[in-house]
């Protein structure tokens, strides 16, 4: 196989972290939501319905958390970051 027969894939069919238009599609969607006022809504729909449900929550954001390295240090200091 020669270079000319090896496709460079366009924008549109770059996959996974690098699915762009996928990200675009997204960051529109989560735009239009955050401004459509339902938000709050949102929120308490998603509330725990029980006790149980509060308990297995917390327990998963502990589990979540015990696997994180920490905040970004740059949000202590916003000054710090590179601007484009």
């Amino acid at each position: 196989m020669n270079a000319s027969d090896s496709k460079q894939p366009s924008d549109s069919e770059v996959q996974g972290e690098g699915d762009y238009n996928a990200a675009r599609r997204y960051d529109k969607a989560a735009r239009e939501f955050a401004e459509s006022g339902k938000v709050d809504e949102a929120a308490r729909d998603a509330r725990p319905t029980s006790p149980e449900e509060a308990e297995e929550l917390s327990r998963a954001e502990r589990e979540g958390k015990s696997h994180a390295k920490g905040e970004d240090p740059l949000l202590d200091d916003p000054g710090k970051i590179p601007s484009k």
